[in-house]
C-alpha cells in the first residue's frame, strides 16, 4: 500500500483555513466569563478541535468531493497530482471526522452537539446528493454557522462547561448570518469556472454588483443587530467601538461593490478584519455583563 507524505496530508488538511473556526472559538470563550486561569489546556484543546480537527476534517472532504473538478483546475493539489494516492483522501476525512466526534465527546453534551452539527454540514457542503455548495445561498449558510457561530458556542460551552448564556448563542447566530456574506466574498474569484461547472454562486446568480451588495448587506446588517442588542443591553462602549468598524467597513464596501470582481480580495484581506475584530469586542462586552441578563439575576 502506497502511504501519502506528511506534507500531502497537511496540505490537503489547509493549516491556513484553521484561524477563522479559532478566532470564533475564542470569542465564543471571552463571551462566557468564565476565567482562564488553570484552563489553559482546556482552551487549547478546544481550539484545536475547532481548527485543526473540524475544519481541517471540511476541508479533507472537499478536496475529495472535488477531486475531478480540481483535476482541471488545480491539478497540483495532493489528490489529483497523485501526492494522495488511492482513496487516502476520503480515508483521511473519515478518520478526521470520527476524532472530532471522540475529542469533542470528551468536552461534554454541548461542544459534542455543536461539532457534530458542524461535521454534517461540512459533509453536506461537499458530499452528493446534497452537496450544498452547488447553490451560494446554502453553501455559504453552511460555512458561515460552521465557520463563526458554531466555533462560538463550542469556545463558550467549553469555558461554561455547560450551555452558553442566551445572549452568546444570539451573538453566535448574528455573527454567523454576517459571515455569509463573507463566504461570497470567496466566490467572484471563479464567476466564469462556477458557470461552466453549473455552482449557483451568488456572483452567479445575481450577477457581480447586486452580488457584491447582497454580500455587503449580508455582513453589515447583523452588525447594525449587535450594536443595538449592547446599548440594550448596558454596553455603549462596546457599541460604539462596533459601529466605528462598521462605519469603515461601509465605506470600503462602497469601492468594492463599484468593482467587484478586481476587489473582492482586497476586501477580504482589509475589510474582513474589521468584521472579525468587532466579533471580539462583542465578546468582551458579554464579558461584562457577568450575570447573564437573560438568567432573570439583574445584571
Amino acid at each position: 500500500m502506497v502511504l501519502p507524505a506528511p506534507s500531502a496530508i497537511a496540505e490537503l488538511l489547509k493549516p491556513i483555513t484553521w484561524f477563522p473556526p479559532m478566532w470564533a472559538f475564542a470569542c465564543g470563550a471571552v463571551a462566557s466569563g468564565a476565567s482562564a486561569d488553570g484552563r489553559v489546556w482546556l482552551v487549547a484543546g478546544g481550539m484545536v478541535l475547532a481548527g485543526p480537527l473540524v475544519c481541517a476534517t471540511s476541508q479533507a472532504v472537499n478536496d475529495w468531493f472535488d477531486r475531478d473538478v480540481d483535476a482541471i483546475n488545480e491539478p497540483h493539489r495532493p489528490i489529483p497530482s497523485g501526492r494522495m494516492p488511492g482513496r487516502w483522501g476520503l480515508y483521511i476525512a473519515i478518520a478526521w471526522t470520527v476524532l472530532s466526534l471522540l475529542v469533542a465527546l470528551a468536552f461534554g453534551p454541548w461542544v459534542f452537539a455543536a461539532a457534530g452539527v458542524g461535521l454534517l454540514l461540512a459533509w453536506a457542503y461537499s458530499a452528493p446528493p446534497l452537496r450544498l455548495k452547488r447553490n451560494g445561498w446554502w453553501g455559504n449558510a453552511a460555512c458561515g454557522i460552521s465557520y463563526e457561530g458554531l466555533a462560538w458556542v463550542t469556545g463558550a460551552a467549553v469555558m461554561a462547561g455547560g450551555a452558553p448564556s442566551l445572549e452568546s448563542l444570539i451573538l453566535a447566530a448574528l455573527y454567523s448570518a454576517g459571515a455569509h456574506g463573507i463566504m461570497t466574498l470567496n466566490d467572484f474569484k471563479a464567476i466564469d469556472g462556477d458557470r461552466r461547472m453549473g455552482i449557483q454562486s451568488l456572483p452567479v446568480q445575481l450577477g457581480d454588483r447586486n452580488a457584491a451588495l447582497t454580500a455587503s448587506w449580508i455582513m453589515a446588517v447583523p452588525q447594525v443587530l449587535v450594536v443595538l442588542l449592547l446599548i440594550d443591553w448596558g454596553r455603549p462602549l462596546h457599541a460604539t467601538g462596533i459601529t466605528a468598524l462598521l462605519v469603515v467597513q461601509v465605506l470600503m464596501m462602497r469601492r468594492f461593490i463599484a468593482k467587484p470582481r478586481e476587489r473582492a480580495l482586497w476586501y477580504s484581506g482589509f475589510g474582513v478584519p474589521l468584521f472579525v475584530l468587532g466579533m471580539l469586542v462583542a465578546a468582551f462586552a458579554l464579558r461584562g455583563l457577568g450575570v447573564p441578563l437573560f438568567s432573570g439575576v439583574p445584571a
